[in-house]
């Protein structure tokens, strides 16, 4: 019987928090290894395109760190689902830079992992600004739709 291979992220908790890491260390290498290969997978920032395939996501996240600055990032109010091999995390992100006295800026973030022969690598990482209050010009109707 062969050697078992070592997961790396033996499970989606173990690729959450390494998501996570790299994101705060801004760290291209760390973040691209968290994410599963192909051109299966999908981010999207907060007000930004859908992006498809492993190389638009690390071209994405090398321009998010090239910045320089490092992010301090929250989770919160994480809903959680666990299946055999797909796993989804709804988060609340809060943002902020390091030694500022600024706010945190909130994004609601949808994480989805799934199972790969390596271990758990995320798939789908989906961000998007929270909502915010409709200016007061706007009328009823229009504060009643939405997309879906």
């Amino acid at each position: 019987m062969p050697p078992r291979t070592r997961k790396l992220f033996p499970t989606p908790d173990d690729a959450e928090t390494a998501f996570y890491e790299a994101f705060e260390r801004a760290d291209l290498a760390a973040m691209m290894v968290v994410w599963a290969e192909g051109e299966d997978v999908v981010c999207v920032h907060p007000s930004g395109p859908r992006l498809t395939g492993f190389e638009a996501v690390r071209e994405s996240w090398m321009q998010i760190f090239t910045s320089n600055v490092k992010l301090n990032v929250r989770v919160s109010e994480a809903s959680r689902f666990d299946g055999p091999s797909v796993a989804v995390r709804s988060v609340v992100e809060a943002i902020t830079a390091p030694g500022t006295e600024s706010s945190p800026q909130f994004v609601n973030a949808t994480n989805v992992y799934v199972l790969t022969d390596s271990g758990w690598r995320i798939a789908v990482h989906h961000a998007s600004p929270p909502e915010q209050a409709a200016p007061p010009e706007e009328d009823e109707a229009a504060q009643l739709h939405t997309l879906h």
